[in-house]
């Protein structure tokens, strides 16, 4: 299966034959839902694909660890998405940054769109408030609202406390609908279903 651009992980050397089928076949399924979750997180298809293959990579080196649970192998492998992009957050935040600097001054000013354009505008403004929150609180909110996970699969993914999943996604709601304003109430993102 490819998609997205990724390419068939190669076998690990030395690594049983029928330990990597049962892999491929636990876990290549998950492939398309563990990039849009990068997708969402990086804010770059590149950046994406890399974080994505990283997890595979160290998914099919821990696989021998890795035990059976109720939600299946998708929650685990959501959480060592997690723990590599977070990984990279702080590796990056160490990281020297002239060099950026010096890249967004070489980048064109960009076209400011037309104002009938208000959908786009709409989603720009989603995503500059999904790309304000902080990353606990956003990857609670994604897990939530876009993959329709439950409070406990995310608990279970984040290893923190139901509680814990809880009060982010207020928080993260919260801070989404103060950064919308008008269009949260037009929307009506204050209010929505609640999974437990």
């Amino acid at each position: 299966m490819e998609a997205a651009g990724f390419r068939r992980p190669s076998r690990m050397a030395g690594a049983d034959d029928r330990s990597n089928a049962a892999f491929e076949a636990q876990a290549l399924p998950h492939l398309e839902a563990l990039y849009r979750v990068a997708r969402r997180l990086t804010r770059s298809d590149h950046e994406a694909e890399d974080l994505v293959q990283e997890t595979y990579f160290k998914a099919l080196r821990a696989f021998a660890t890795y035990e059976a649970r109720t939600f299946g192998i998708r929650p685990w492998l959501l959480k060592i998405l997690n723990n590599t992009f977070l990984n990279r957050q702080a590796r990056e935040r160490n990281a020297p940054r002239a060099a950026d600097q010096q890249v967004l001054d070489q980048r064109p000013d960009e076209a400011v769109p037309p104002p009938e354009l208000d959908y786009e505008r709409l989603d720009e403004e989603v995503k500059e408030a999904l790309d304000a929150l902080s990353p606990e609180y956003r990857m609670v909110l994604l897990l939530w609202a876009t993959d329709e996970l439950s409070y406990q699969e995310i608990a279970e993914i984040l290893e923190v406390p139901i509680g814990t999943v809880m009060s982010r996604l207020h928080r993260a709601r919260q801070q989404v609908i103060g950064r919308l304003g008008e269009y949260a109430r037009e929307y009506r993102i204050q209010q929505g279903p609640t999974r437990k």
